[in-house]
């Protein structure tokens, strides 16, 4: 315990005893003994009751105590406005020559607590936007670097973003914009049976994602009509409210390069996460066709990985066991290469690092 912090204490314990012994005194007008020990009782049960307050909330930081004072006065001024507009509304109706005073008072208590907590949760529960409504002023600390997540449509038409949020990952908000929902509602009346599918897909993946009572999913009303392009409306958005893009679509996150944006794509996600394999381990794999090269074979693990067989031409269909040589690393994922271990070729791939771009191509579709 710090020093101030004791000083405070005892600051406030003294202040407790002098004023609850002195209202004792002066509202008896007796300043026996017996009077003095019970403002000093007095004044030591509320020292206890504010110690106890303190450490009943000692968790709460400066921001949750500036954002629940905002909350009660944003509620105050609702709950105020709830009861003079049923003053009104009785005013100006019969009903206020039948309600009883006692009726009213308790209808008027009523709406003013109602406004009051709705006030008060609704500040708390959107206290990341409340620089928004508020310019020039946001309620955050200056030491928060975890971000939220920008989700948009190419995301919800990949079936993998529900099982990577099943797996609590996502620890901070998904958010969603209103503008992305409009459109897929908007696309599902379209005539296009494609487009209309996937627009469905997406707002199935929305409510399963709502469903998720562990994963923090919320929506932004914020809108920019003058901006037709979606990409540009979700780079404006996740520049607007400080967060990163999660998406599935390659081109937002070529243009989000150049605007300065972080755009997480789940593609690449995907491919950090795929099992490694060394060099000299032994596979499985079925050879499914033939390669770029003369006798070369090529085959996909489960997870969709590009292998290229040196050797295996001559077992298209067949399972055999490979020998890795190398892994590569490409833009669009990993690729491997491998000597069939049931050929007779001591053929390597020295030749064939160099200039793989075909392979690249093939992986991409």
């Amino acid at each position: 315990m710090n020093l101030s912090l004791i000083f405070t204490r005892i600051l406030f314990t003294l202040l407790s005893l002098f004023f609850m012994v002195t209202y004792v005194v002066s509202s008896s007008g007796d300043a026996s003994m017996a009077n003095i020990l019970i403002g000093v009782f007095a004044g030591l049960g509320l020292t206890a009751l504010l110690i106890g307050s303190d450490l009943l909330f000692r968790k709460f930081n400066l921001r949750s105590f500036n954002i629940s004072i905002i909350g009660l006065f944003l509620g105050y001024l609702m709950g105020q406005a709830l009861v003079l507009t049923f003053d009104a509304f009785l005013h100006i109706s019969a009903l206020s020559f039948t309600l009883a005073p006692a009726t009213r008072e308790i209808f008027e208590i009523g709406l003013f607590l109602f406004g009051l907590y709705l006030g008060t949760v609704m500040t708390i529960r959107s206290s990341d936007e409340l620089y928004v409504s508020i310019p020039f002023v946001k309620f955050a600390p200056t030491a928060q670097k975890k971000k939220d997540l920008l989700i948009d449509s190419s995301v919800l038409s990949d079936v993998r973003i529900i099982d990577v949020c099943t797996t609590g990952v996502f620890d901070f908000y998904l958010v969603l914009p209103r503008f992305v929902v409009k459109e897929l509602y908007g696309q599902i009346e379209t005539a296009d049976e494609a487009t209309k599918e996937k627009a469905k897909r997406c707002l199935e993946t929305i409510k399963k994602l709502e469903g998720m009572p562990n994963l923090g999913l919320r929506y932004n009303d914020t809108d920019f009509p003058e901006v037709k392009d979606m990409t540009s409306k979700l780079i404006r958005l996740s520049r607007l409210i400080d967060c990163n893009i999660l998406t599935a679509d390659i081109s937002r996150v070529q243009m989000a390069s150049i605007e300065a944006v972080r755009i997480i794509n789940i593609h690449s996600l995907s491919n950090a996460l795929k099992p490694l394999t060394q060099t000299g381990e032994f596979i499985k794999i079925k050879v499914q066709r033939y390669g770029k090269e003369p006798r070369q074979g090529v085959g996909y693990l489960e997870d969709g990985t590009m292998v290229v067989i040196n050797g295996g031409g001559k077992f298209i269909g067949e399972v055999i066991d490979a020998q890795v040589l190398s892994v590569k690393h490409t833009s669009s994922g990993r690729m491997i290469f491998c000597n069939a271990l049931d050929s007779d070729s001591d053929d390597d791939f020295s030749d064939y690092y160099e200039n793989d771009s075909d392979y690249d191509d093939d992986f991409r579709k």
